[in-house]
Formats: C-alpha cells, structure tokens, sequence
C-alpha cells in the first residue's frame, strides 16, 4: 500500500497513523438453538445427520444490509451447515467407512455437503436438514470461507 502525501498546511488537520492489519473475522455462529431447543428437535435415527444451513450475515462487505427475502434464497441454496446432533449409527457402516472408522464430522463442525442434499423441514426460528452420514463432503474451519453464490 503506498503512503498517500498531505501537503503541509493539511498535515496537523489530517495525521497519518498507520493502520493495524485486519484480523481475519470469526464466523458469525448460526442462532444455536438453546439446550432446551435442542432437546426438542428431532434426533437423527440410524444414519442421518441432523445440520443448521448456514444463513450468511445478511450484509455486504461494504456494509449495506440485505433483504430478509435474499438471505433465505441463500439459505436454501447453501452447501455449509453447523452440525447439530449425529445419528447412532452414522460412520459405523464397515463396507463403506472400514474397519477402523473415523467419523467425518462431529457435533459443533462445519462442513460442507451437496446443494441438493438430504430433507429439508422448517422448525421454530428457520430450516434444518436432514442427511446421510455419506452425504457430508468436507469440514471447514469457517463458512465465510466458502463462496454462496
């Protein structure tokens, strides 16, 4: 970045202070349900995964906010979502993970899965989804990472 030069008579109105490098920005958690919350959503039977998509900040990197309507579209049309609860038997399935499986994902990660991928339904407060352990296709560490288009 070059250093932008004030004539004089600007320089004691205008003080030029080096600007600290930008961290890079925590993912914004989706809106957790509460442990009470949890408890009453359904909890994923045999194989499936119960996932949070994930909704975005609902504003731009320049700051303007975006429409409750553009927010939902991405929403449904995400490919990341926090994962909520995992079923009993996700990861345990021998032919298809070996012998020595190590679950894909976890409660509490984010991953990524198809566009298209598992049940969708609507709770209380949005939409969750529903899907096969092998539907998930990665993990990340942050979904702003990933680019919703």
């Amino acid at each position: 970045m070059t250093k932008l030069v004030l004539p004089k008579r600007l320089q004691k109105r205008f003080p030029q202070t080096a600007k600290e490098p930008e961290k890079p920005k925590e993912p914004e958690k989706p809106k957790i349900p509460s442990e009470t919350q949890l408890d009453r959503m359904p909890n994923p039977l045999g194989w499936r995964i119960l996932l949070l998509p994930y909704k975005g900040t609902g504003k731009t990197e320049g700051g303007v906010l975006l429409p409750d309507s553009h927010v939902e579209r991405e929403g449904v049309a995400t490919v990341c979502g926090y994962v909520l609860k995992v079923g009993p038997l996700a990861y345990r399935d021998k032919e298809k993970f070996g012998e020595d499986y190590n679950p894909w994902c976890k409660p509490k990660d984010w991953v990524i899965f198809g566009r298209y991928a598992g049940s969708r339904f609507k709770i209380e407060g949005g939409e969750v989804r529903l899907l096969n352990d092998d539907e998930i296709l990665a993990t990340i560490k942050n979904p702003e990472d990933i680019l919703h288009t």
